[in-house]
């Protein structure tokens, strides 16, 4: 995706439906999430949802903080 994604959030009773859209082609995907779901993973869903559509390669996930040792 050469240019940005807009995103719509509508609630239906307990679920949000999110549309992700791609601002250069066009395209848009649907998902539905559980209304407790932060803003931002719903967009996460989405988002991925699109990137597939689109074709993209996945980007791997981010690792989790490890714990350093201190001298």
């Amino acid at each position: 995706m050469s240019g940005g994604v807009l995103f719509e959030f509508v609630q239906m009773g307990q679920t949000m439906r999110v549309a992700a859209i791609d601002e250069v082609t066009g395209t848009e995907v649907f998902v539905i999430t559980p209304v407790s779901a932060t803003r931002l993973q719903m967009e996460r869903v989405a988002l991925a949802k699109l990137r597939r559509k689109l074709g993209e390669p996945e980007t791997p996930p981010i690792p989790p903080a490890t714990r350093g040792k201190f001298a």
